[in-house]
């Protein structure tokens, strides 16, 4: 709106208008492209977090019901893994911080294992007395390396899908569009709360993808109630 103060009468006639109109236009259909391809990239990015989320509270419980099978002496190992879910979930949506899923906790639990490796090297310390304690044990194994893997998996996946040039130049398009409303807009209330709700809608529109992309990070996140259920049903 100050540039059209400032500018000559015939850059602001019909002409130049409808010049303008088609230039905008262009960038708009490539703005609402790019947009479209962000938005799925970060739904897809939160999606696979969630499901990473679920499947590991699916492996905690196997690896838990297993070893109830095998037998009491597994109970140490049982509560070690409780506290480490306990854990994993206070670090991540307790205390609203980014953790990197893959990294050993700093602090040992209770019972003296401070990551998911640690319970995996228990359970092949086991000594099983028959056939079928080998077997649950080495069950138990191959599902708590699906639990290890499964960390590991969310480290990455808590890493940004979005690059950033992507979001600089959808900003830039975006900047130029709302320029070009300023220019040939009149300067009065209901242009201004039009142009002001139009701005905040798209300002919107890249706050959810940065919230989706980040599926363990700010106000949006992964809902930790499967993590939760698994923690409440482990060595009971």
């Amino acid at each position: 709106m100050w540039l059209r103060s400032i500018l000559p009468k015939h850059h602001l006639d019909a002409d130049s208008k409808d010049t303008v109109k088609v230039g905008i236009g262009l960038i708009a259909t490539m703005t609402a492209l790019v947009l479209g391809l962000v938005t799925a990239a970060s739904k897809s990015s939160f999606d696979a977090g969630s499901a990473a989320v679920k499947q590991a509270a699916l492996n905690v419980l196997a690896v838990d019901r297993v070893l109830a099978r095998y037998g009491p002496e597994t109970g140490e190992i049982r509560q070690s893994l409780k506290d480490l879910v306990a854990a994993r979930i206070d670090a991540i949506w307790s205390h609203g911080q980014s953790v990197e899923l893959g990294r050993r906790d700093q602090q040992p639990t209770k019972t003296g294992f401070a990551s998911a490796e640690d319970v995996a090297e228990a359970i092949r310390a086991l000594k099983p007395r028959d056939d079928s304690q080998r077997a649950l044990q080495s069950r138990a194994s191959d599902q708590i390396e699906t639990v290890v893997q499964a960390r590991w998996l969310a480290s990455i996946g808590s890493q940004s899908s979005v690059p950033l040039p992507f979001l600089s130049v959808l900003v830039f398009w975006l900047t130029i569009t709302f320029t070009s409303f300023g220019v040939f807009a009149p300067r009065n209330p209901t242009v201004l709360a039009v142009l002001f709700v139009c701005a905040v809608s798209v300002s919107s529109a890249l706050f959810l993808v940065l919230e989706l992309d980040l599926p363990f990070e700010g106000l949006i996140k992964v809902s930790s109630d499967p993590l939760r259920y698994a923690h409440s049903h482990i060595n009971q």
